[in-house]
């Protein structure tokens, strides 16, 4: 439950677009819908006391196409 801790990757991906010189305004809609993702995450773990399925499911496919699961 990382999101309620801000160390998710969405909030992690938000920061380093406001560390951008310049947003245009595909990385303004991008943080939006990050934005509103992690509410919607939030709100799931209140009601559910879980990560959202795709989150707790997500896995990494590197590039050798090894995939590697998130950690918990």
């Amino acid at each position: 439950m990382t999101v309620l801790n801000d160390i998710d990757r969405f909030h992690l991906v938000m920061d380093v677009i406001d560390r951008l010189p310049q947003m245009s305004d595909k990385e303004a809609d991008l943080k939006q819908q990050l934005q509103d993702k992690r509410i919607e995450h939030k709100h799931y773990i209140r009601k559910h006391g879980e990560d959202m399925p795709e989150i707790r499911n997500w896995k990494w496919h590197g590039a050798a196409g090894q995939t590697i699961e998130a950690s918990r």
